[in-house]
């Protein structure tokens, strides 16, 4: 079992920044406490930040949906460093690490 965080780099932020939006990814994609979660909790809590640009995590949401995994897309308020209603990334899972890596093993670890 793993959560994956698909990063926007494609964007400027600073790595604060980037920490603070994996985390709300994190707390959104396991907000809804089911077995997948359970099971996730109790293998050691994997998760894995990767790399991508809109364009590539857009195609991920698509993918992930027609697969049937969760996804939690961070859209930010544009306080700080971006523009109000950027995405900034989105949590895959958590999910079997053989779901998950068919839809995330091409990208780069961040």
């Amino acid at each position: 079992m793993k959560l994956v965080i698909l990063m926007r780099t494609d964007i400027k932020m600073g790595k604060g920044k980037m920490i603070a939006q994996a985390i709300h990814a994190a707390v959104g994609a396991t907000s809804k406490r089911n077995w997948k979660y359970l099971k996730w909790r109790l293998t050691g809590e994997k998760v894995v930040v990767l790399k991508a640009d809109i364009e590539t995590i857009n195609k991920k949401i698509k993918q992930c949906k027609k697969q049937g995994i969760r996804t939690y897309e961070v859209i930010d308020a544009g306080r700080t460093q971006v523009k109000p209603g950027t995405k900034t990334c989105v949590a895959i899972g958590p999910d079997d690490d053989e779901k998950v890596d068919k839809i995330c093993s091409d990208l780069k670890l961040l």
